[in-house]
């Protein structure tokens, strides 16, 4: 059986969403006990990531990180058509994931006991963000 809903995520600008409430209802509508679930973001300045869920100090060190990896604004990027964070956003989702693929177990995403399902926003500003989850199993 295959079964897909979207569904979309407001953000305030840059940072991480937690994503799994979602992921875990639509693997509960889709009536699947035992497979594996596949999550998309169709954007190009988003992405997903599995990132601890207990401690947001994880996730604050983790856009640390990136943001001393790939600067806002450098003078390398061409690409600045919407802003300094344009290219350094098309970059940091170059660099994780636009999706992710989790086994599903008793009708629920098989996450680990301190993972969650994250909806990382590289731009500053707000948007709304599109995100495909698509089911398969029995």
């Amino acid at each position: 059986m295959v079964y897909q809903q979207i569904f979309h995520q407001d953000t305030r600008g840059r940072g991480t969403y937690e994503i799994s409430a979602d992921v875990n209802r639509i693997i509960h509508d889709s009536g699947v006990i035992t497979g594996f679930c596949q999550v998309f973001v169709h954007h190009t300045s988003a992405s997903l990531t599995l990132c601890e869920n207990a401690d947001p100090s994880v996730r604050q060190d983790l856009e640390s990180f990136m943001a001393r990896l790939v600067i806002d604004g450098d003078p390398m990027f061409c690409h600045t058509q919407e802003g300094n964070d344009d290219m350094s956003a098309h970059i940091r989702s170059i660099l994780t994931n636009m999706d992710l693929c989790i086994p599903i177990t008793n009708g629920r995403g098989a996450l680990g006991t301190w993972q969650g399902i994250y909806l990382w926003e590289h731009r500053t500003r707000p948007h709304r963000r599109r995100i495909s989850v698509t089911v398969y199993g029995e």
